[in-house]
Parts: structure tokens; C-alpha cells; sequence
């Protein structure tokens, strides 16, 4: 029996990711990577970097080889185009007609539904940041793999700009909440399923900490701190939390769910992922 193979798409560029890591964070493929091989622990997890314009990326016929394809985060922003997201925009097209299970993470939702015939926007309501909150399955939500084992209405680590203006053909919304209409979807191509979240069920709250340190200057621009200092604290309180879960002071002080600080929890959705696509598409492939 072959070995699972899976593949993290790198949203973000070469500077972003050195900057990232300057502040004590983990490029978005490595920890996505890491994870994936936490839910399928005799997976081999390849990384391609379709933002690095010198990069070789796999072609369609490498891509079908995949038991599942993972796209995640980024600092890009779609309607800025040039060729960091024009090569991720297709190359994602290219995955999404091969058949294999595709999941996105923030960015990868955003590329998944332009790579489908979507348009993505600056989100008017502006920045979600820390916590997306109150984000409530629809009616095809409550009934769809992806969300089995989560509450009906929940919170998730989120840090977004843009969101999801007008969906493809063949899109259902399967999660929303005030900041943004469009929080999961699931895409039915031509080719294959897709599934998307707007948030990062991904990411553990150390790395959501870095994103604050990160961009800080920007959050305090935009009215989500009122100093450094205040971003600094928030930070730190992020880090801890990350640290004890348990915190009862910290998770009440902020308002964060046993959803978010258990893992288990937060991470069901990738978790689903792996267990209702990747899996089953492996075996009707003839490798598992």
C-alpha cells in the first residue's frame, strides 16, 4: 500500500515568510505541514511555494498523485494580482481539476473560490482579527462532514482583510457571522470538491500572537488597540493562553472558548478534512 501523500501550498512570499519568522513565528506551510501530519501520521507532506516566482511548482499530473492538497494563509491580497497570486490562482485551477481534495485556510478559501469563477474583496466592514466570533453554521453547515463534532455557533482564530464577494456556480455557504457572510464553503467543480474557511483552524494561539506583533503598527492604525503597549499585552495574553489552555482568567477575559483552546476542537474541521475526503478519494483511487 502506498504511502499518503499530501501537499501544503505556501500563500505567502519569501518576505513575508522571513519576516514572520523574525518575530518568532512558523511559515504558514511548516505548521500547516506539521499538522497534517499530527491527523495522518504516516503521510509524507510536500511544500511548494507558488509565491516565490522562482519556485518549480508540480504539474497536473504531479498533482493527482496527492492524496490532498492544503492551501494556506497569506499577506497577498487577490485584486492586487501580479504573478505571487496569479500563479497561485492556477495553480490551484489546475489542482481542483485533477480530482484530489483541496482545503483553505483564510487565503486558500479566497483562491479556491477565484480559481472556481468567484470574486474576492476588501471586506467593508473592515479587519477580523484574534477571533472570528459567533460564526454560525447554515442549514447546509449543520448537515455537512466538515462540521462534524462543532457546536452550531462557535469562535475560531481568525486574521483577515479580504472576503469572499460573489460566489461560483456550484458554491455552498456552509458558515457565517457578522463580519463576513461568506466564514466556510464548500466548492462542487467540474473536477472535484473543494472545501474553504475563511478562519485559521489551524493555527494555535502563539502564532496568532506573532500575526498581532507582526502588523501591529496597522491594528493600532485601525482601532483594535489603543498603543503599543495595549497590542504587547494582548500578545502576551495570546502566548500564555497558549501555553495553559486551562487559563480561566485569560480565556474569560478575552471570551475564548473551549472550542478554540481545545485542540481537538479547534482543529476539526482539517481533522474532517482528512477523514471524509482525502481518505475515502485515496481508497476509491486504489491506494489505501
Amino acid at each position: 500500500m502506498p504511502t499518503p501523500r499530501l501537499l501544503v501550498i505556501e500563500g505567502n512570499n519569501p518576505a513575508t515568510m522571513a519576516e514572520h519568522v523574525s518575530f518568532g513565528g512558523t511559515e504558514a506551510s511548516k505548521g500547516y505541514a506539521a499538522l497534517l501530519r499530527e491527523l495522518l501520521p504516516v503521510a509524507q507532506v510536500d511544500i511548494c511555494h507558488p509565491a516565490d516566482t522562482a519556485a518549480q511548482l508540480p504539474a497536473g499530473e504531479a498533482l493527482e498523485g496527492y492524496d490532498g492538497i492544503a492551501i494556506t494563509g497569506s499577506g497577498l491580497h487577490i485584486y492586487n494580482g501580479g504573478p505571487e497570486v496569479i500563479r497561485q490562482i492556477d495553480l490551484v485551477r489546475t489542482a481542483l481539476g485533477t480530482g484530489t481534495p483541496v482545503f483553505g485556510s483564510c487565503w486558500g478559501l479566497q483562491v479556491i473560490t477565484v480559481a472556481s469563477g468567484g470574486v474576492v474583496r476588501r471586506n467593508p466592514k473592515g479587519r477580523e482579527i484574534g477571533f472570528g466570533r459567533g460564526i454560525r453554521l447554515t442549514e447546509a453547515g449543520r448537515k455537512h462532514p466538515m462540521y462534524v463534532g462543532k457546536l452550531d455557533v462557535f469562535n475560531a482564530p481568525t486574521v483577515h482583510l479580504d472576503e469572499v464577494e460573489t460566489l461560483p456556480a456550484g458554491a455552498t455557504v456552509l458558515s457565517s457571522n457578522a463580519v463576513s457572510q461568506v466564514q466556510a464553503v464548500e466548492f462542487r467543480t467540474p473536477g472535484s470538491t473543494a472545501w474553504g474557511v475563511q478562519y485559521h483552524p489551524e493555527y494555535p494561539l502563539r502564532e496568532l500572537a506573532v500575526i498581532v506583533r507582526r502588523i501591529g503598527t496597522r491594528l493600532i492604525g485601525e482601532g483594535f488597540f489603543a498603543d503599543e503597549a495595549d497590542m504587547k499585552e494582548f500578545a502576551r495574553d495570546l502566548d500564555d493562553l497558549d501555553r495553559d489552555p486551562g487559563c480561566k482568567r485569560l480565556s474569560w477575559r478575552h471570551g475564548i472558548s473551549q472550542n478554540v483552546l481545545d485542540k481537538k476542537l479547534r482543529v476539526s474541521e482539517v481533522a474532517n478534512w482528512v477523514e471524509y475526503q482525502v481518505l475515502p478519494i485515496r481508497v476509491k483511487r486504489g491506494r489505501g
